[in-house]
């Protein structure tokens, strides 16, 4: 705790990285914060086609590059978890290895964490045949068949994604109408390795030493059958990372930390970017959005409540 850095950032996806890239050029003594990968969810999306400039690009190599430059600039970067923050001026945050740092300010990017589908034996199989990362893991699964939970982008992108190396992709949504973008559905519908199994839901993994299926339910007359699979790739939603900030009372009952258009938390010095806040549309572009906003913010905050030292 020996040195109090102008600004911290929990989080080193595309929301955090800007926010680092920004705060770093004006000059701030800027520390980041990430528990896993650079990259966040970018280190799990396999393409990306909206990124304007790119007409494609791997989520990794954007990620990559988006580290790349953090580097190029010299931010400081601790690869370890925030577990708590105590607010006040000067902010205080207790790491998961045992050790605490000081900041004038604080940029929330944590993400979200991916939702489970909460049912006997996933916890068993995770990392045995139910993942969630078709990146990470889909190459295991060549010429076999596997099964998608969830109707929304992800769900429908990974599904893609998984037909390079499967057999036979089924997708089992709880609605009889996917919640994707129309040009996605498009390619599921049109892919002849994708088959959908409508108003169906979860009920049990099945399993020997290995996945191998899932038995699932009828929304409406409750029949429950067996599809038999090799692999299970749940993506049903996410839980925002917020459990650090729990305490102080700035998140909406989902979870989500509630910001102004300044990106600003109802706590002075306090600032929330990218998948983590309240908002209308999670992508890449409106996170770095966020993250240019928040460090920009903290910037003026900086200058305006420690005059002597900005």
């Amino acid at each position: 705790m020996d040195t109090l850095y102008d600004l911290i950032i929990m989080g080193c996806g595309p929301a955090g990285m800007t926010a680092g890239i920004y705060a770093k050029r004006a000059g701030l003594n800027v520390l980041m914060f990430e528990g896993s990968a650079p990259g966040g969810k970018l280190v799990k999306t396999f393409e990306i086609d909206n990124w304007p400039g790119q007409n494609h690009i791997s989520g990794v190599d954007l990620a990559m590059q988006m580290f790349e430059h953090t580097n190029a600039l010299e931010i400081e970067t601790e690869f370890t978890q925030v577990t708590h923050i105590e607010a006040g001026k000067i902010k205080t945050l207790s790491t998961a290895d045992g050790r605490t740092f000081q900041s004038k300010a604080v940029i929330i990017a944590s993400g979200t964490v991916e939702n489970k589908m909460n049912i006997p034996g996933e916890d068993r199989m995770t990392g045995k045949g139910v993942s969630f990362c078709a990146v990470c893991d889909g190459a295991f699964y060549r010429d076999k068949r596997v099964i998608v939970v969830g109707g929304g982008n992800s769900a429908l992108e990974e599904a893609i994604y998984l037909t390079q190396f499967a057999k036979e992709v089924l997708i089992v949504i709880r609605r009889d109408v996917f919640r994707a973008d129309q040009q996605v559905q498009e390619h599921v519908l049109n892919n002849p390795k994708i088959k959908v199994l409508r108003k169906h839901i979860p009920v049990e993994v099945i399993y020997s030493q290995k996945v191998t299926g899932l038995k699932v339910k009828h929304v409406d007359t409750q029949v429950e059958h067996i599809e038999v699979c090799d692999g299970i790739f749940p993506y049903i939603g996410s839980t925002p990372s917020t459990e650090s900030v729990a305490h102080l009372k700035i998140t909406d009952p989902s979870g989500y930390l509630i910001v102004n258009e300044k990106m600003a938390t109802a706590i002075p010095g306090l600032y929330g970017a990218g998948d983590v806040v309240v908002k209308p549309l999670r992508q890449i572009v409106t996170a770095v959005n966020d993250g240019a906003i928040a460090a920009q913010m903290a910037f003026h905050y900086l200058k305006e409540s420690w005059p002597t030292e900005k």
